[in-house]
């Protein structure tokens, strides 16, 4: 398997640690999207490592602690400067996979950090971030309970995940923040507005997640439409029968560019994002090595201003069906108050 070896680095955020140009995360292997092979996945961070992906994305709630447990086998045999760790923490789960909230006290902050140094078999967190902005908490609180952890080694940098663009600015003014970790995509740009010009102000890189917006950008879902229980798809709205329909019409659309352009409809969702700005990280979900080789060949495509006008005319932000999350975790996001 023939990987690019060669990806340009990158500083997350004004003061924060060099990364390739894109991350590598982790929620999939442990069952965010059905069955995945533990072989495969393991073999998928190794490919990753080999390639320059050494931002390695995880948090302690997926799998309730088996990501975790499985991206610490996976670099168990690495050196530890080879790879840098970003872990969420804070969601509560129950057993039954349900959703409890978010718990971002700083004795909770002190308490997750342990547990996943453990699973991890690390002696440090290179960046740590809450899952959520808890909002029983102030976020002072949370990012001030984080600095003492990084005071006291155990964490390197401190990140934000999903919260707005004044949360993150309250956050700045404790301790500097490494980069936010939120969802944004040719589908899912409501972080244009006020998020991302916040973010640039105070030095602030953006790691995107849902770049490919669970498969949606893809091919894999154009003659495909059944999803396991297991499934996030399962019930978010976007992939619900007319909205799903709606949505892969936009697909469909920018397939015709991706053909034309030589490239498959992920890679060129990829490379959409990594042409919005060298402070955002796409950080891909890849559960297997060709879809790594996929992810990382799209770091090679450059798009003129006019290639990326007419993708952005294909896919019309506005005509997206269905919100990302369904209502009870929307709720959970201070990035769409």
């Amino acid at each position: 398997m023939d990987l690019m070896t060669n990806i340009e680095e990158v500083q997350l955020g004004a003061q924060g640690p060099s990364v390739g140009r894109i991350g590598l995360g982790g929620m999939g292997m442990s069952g965010g999207y059905g069955h995945a092979d533990e072989q495969e996945s393991v073999a998928t961070v190794h490919a990753a490592l080999d390639a320059g992906v050494n931002l390695v994305d995880t948090g302690d709630f997926y799998g309730m602690g088996h990501n975790e447990m499985l991206i610490g086998r996976a670099l168990a045999d690495r050196k530890r400067e080879d790879y840098l760790l970003s872990v969420k923490f804070g969601a509560l789960r129950g057993p039954d996979n349900s959703w409890g909230g978010t718990d971002a006290r700083p004795v909770a902050v002190r308490n997750f950090l342990a547990y996943s140094l453990q699973r991890l078999g690390v002696d440090h967190i290179d960046i740590y971030r809450p899952a959520r902005l808890d909002p029983n908490v102030p976020i002072e609180d949370t990012v001030g309970a984080i600095a003492e952890m990084v005071q006291a080694g155990y964490v390197r940098y401190i990140g934000l995940s999903e919260v707005g663009a004044e949360t993150l600015r309250r956050a700045a003014a404790v301790h500097p923040i490494a980069d936010l970790q939120i969802e944004y995509s040719l589908i899912s740009r409501g972080i244009e507005d006020s998020i991302l010009p916040t973010a640039r102000e105070l030095g602030t890189s953006v790691t995107a997640y849902g770049v490919l917006s669970r498969g949606l950008l893809s091919d894999s879902l154009r003659g495909n439409r059944t999803f396991g229980a297991g499934d996030f798809r399962s019930f978010s709205p976007r992939f619900q029968g007319e909205n799903l329909a709606a949505n892969l019409r936009l697909v469909d659309a920018l397939a015709a560019i991706a053909d034309a352009h030589g490239t498959s409809v992920a890679q060129l969702a990829i490379a959409w994002v990594l042409a919005q700005g060298r402070d955002i990280v796409p950080v891909i979900g890849a559960r297997t090595r060709t879809r790594l080789t996929e992810a990382v060949d799209a770091v090679a495509i450059t798009l003129s201003p006019e290639e990326l006008a007419a993708i952005e005319a294909a896919v019309p932000a506005d005509q997206v069906a269905g919100d990302r999350y369904a209502p009870a975790q929307m709720a959970m996001l201070d990035s769409e108050s």
